[in-house]
This record gives structure tokens, sequence and C-alpha cells, in this order.
């Protein structure tokens, strides 16, 4: 069965057989992709591009971008090009690619995002060692071992999750994700890719109490503030990252712990587009919206010399 499947690939859920919904789910994808394209494309000129910007804090966030570029490309696409061609099929191949880049970068987001809550406490609790503590060659150390880490990550995933053959050819969704692809192995016990899973759910649970007892100290810090604009600065560089990192970790956790039904169901769905679509969408406006440096390097790049006081950028 394994080499049958090499052969004649797999099958990917189908969201609708009606042809006017598929264009429609195409012409929603592409809408999103866009967006997510756009912004993050602009966080990431605008911090390559303007020297003032290349601080650990806007390095990490363009590596964010980067990630997040990178996340959406596994899937969105191929999702798309299915709905407009009518067809469910994707290359054993290509499912064994998107495993693993999709673990690459998601798991690539969880370190950086533990990375950023680190200089966001070394800034704030201890502002007259930054600069040294949060040097170039250690965020530069830091942004490598969070690219290395994924790398490892993307391989455990998919050397373990393709280990043994599949009884079916059937992939209850829109991409191949890890529980439904183990779900359809003729194998009822993965080892190999139950240890990859348990060892990234003991990694990211680390990460996860690392971040929260981080952001305790942090939050003590700001209270402390004599400076209402101070706490305000503060608390509106630290809350969306917490938020973002909270509900990226949440759910992808559920979604990936929960028991995998035969049939597909719209709480998978949702899960899936919330952990895997939404975080690469949402970290554009999140982390620019209220920040004025990305804001003003964003409109010297497009080349306008009067920026609005409120303004978003649409994304």
């Amino acid at each position: 069965m394994a080499n049958q499947s090499s052969l004649s690939g797999l099958l990917l859920l189908e969201f609708t057989e009606v042809r006017e919904l598929q264009i429609l789910h195409f012409l929603v994808f592409l809408v999103l992709y866009l967006a997510t394209l756009t912004g993050n494309l602009l966080i990431i000129s605008a911090v390559a591009f303007d020297h003032r910007l290349h601080t650990p804090m806007y390095l990490f966030l363009m590596n964010l971008a980067i990630q997040d570029l990178g996340a959406v490309a596994v899937i969105m696409p191929k999702s798309m090009a299915n709905s407009l061609l009518n067809t469910r099929h994707i290359s054993y191949f290509g499912c064994v690619a998107q495993v693993f880049f999709l673990f690459l970068f998601l798991s690539s987001d969880i370190y950086l995002l533990t990375a950023m809550a680190y200089d966001r406490y070394v800034a704030i609790c201890n502002p007259l060692q930054y600069e040294m503590v949060m040097n170039k060659q250690v965020c530069i150390k830091m942004i490598a071992g969070v690219w290395t880490a994924g790398l490892l990550q993307g391989s455990f995933h998919a050397a373990g999750t393709f280990a043994t053959p599949f009884c079916s050819t059937v992939v209850n969704q829109f991409f191949c994700e890890v529980p439904v692809i183990l779900k359809i192995s003729c194998s009822d016990l993965n080892l190999p890719e139950i240890g990859a899973i348990v060892f990234s759910a003991v990694i990211s649970l680390g990460c996860f109490v690392f971040v929260i007892i981080t952001y305790v100290h942090i939050f003590t810090a700001v209270l402390r503030m004599p400076s209402v604009q101070g706490r305000q600065k503060a608390f509106s560089t630290c809350l969306p990252h917490l938020i973002v990192f909270s509900t990226f970790l949440s759910t992808g956790t559920f979604a990936y712990m929960k028991p995998i039904h035969d049939a597909p169901s719209n709480l998978d769905l949702a899960l899936t587009v919330i952990y895997s679509m939404v975080p690469p969408m949402m970290n554009p406006l999140i982390y620019s919206i209220r920040n004025k440096e990305i804001k003003m390097s964003i409109s010297k790049l497009l080349g306008l010399k009067h920026l609005p006081k409120n303004a978003s950028f649409g994304f």
C-alpha cells in the first residue's frame, strides 16, 4: 500500500462538490492569502531596508513574518489550486513536503515567540543591561537556534509520519495534517511519530511555562512604573505577543491531542484554520497597528510623505 500511495498520491478533503462554492472557496482563500502575503512582506521590507529597525525586537519580528509566509505558502496555494481545478489530488511526496515544511515553520514560530518574550523581559526588567545582554551575536545565535530547532522538528515529524504504510488514500483535511494522516496508517501504533508528537508537546509546554513566568515578571515590573504612558507602551508591546502565543499554542495543542473521527467535523476544520492560517494573517496587524516605528518605515518605503496617525495599511 505504501508503494501504491507513492504512485497514485493521496486525496485531500473537498469542501464542497458544488462548482460555484468551489470557486467561492478559491476566492476567499485567495483574498486571505494575498492579505497575509502583503502584510508580512511589508514588515519584512520595512525591517530589512530601515537600518533604524535593525534591533533584536524587529529582527525577531522580521523572522516571524518569514515563518508566517512560509506556513501559509505550504497549505493555501495547493488548496486553492485543487478548488479551482476541481480536484482533490496531492502527490505522496507533496504530502511529505507539507508535513515537513509546516512543522518547520510552525514549530519555529513557537520558539521565536518564546525568544521574543525573553527579549521583552530583558528590555523591561533590565533596561540598563539590554544592549549588553541582547547584543548582535546573541540575537543571531537565538535566530539560528530557532531555525535549526524548527528544521529538526520538521524532519522528525516527516520521517515519523510516513514511516508506516497507509491503508487508505483519503485524508480528511484540506492539507496533510499529521493526526489525520496517522488515522489512515495501517499501524495502530506509529511509535516514531507518537514519540515525535510527545517530544514536541513537552518542548511546547516548556516554552509555554517559560513565557508565562517571563510575563509574570514583566507585568510585575510594568505595574511598578510611575509613568502611565510607560505602562501603556509596555502593555501595548507585550499583550499582543501574549495573545498570539496563547491562541496559537492552545488551538494547535487541542487540534493535535483531540480524538480524530472517521468523518471530518466543522470543529476540526475551525481549529485547523485558527492555528494554521489566522496567526500568519493577524500578526502583521497585531504587531504594526500600534507600532510607530514600523508604520513610519512602511510609509517611507511606500513613498508616503504624510502618515495618518491611526493608519494600519489595511492589514
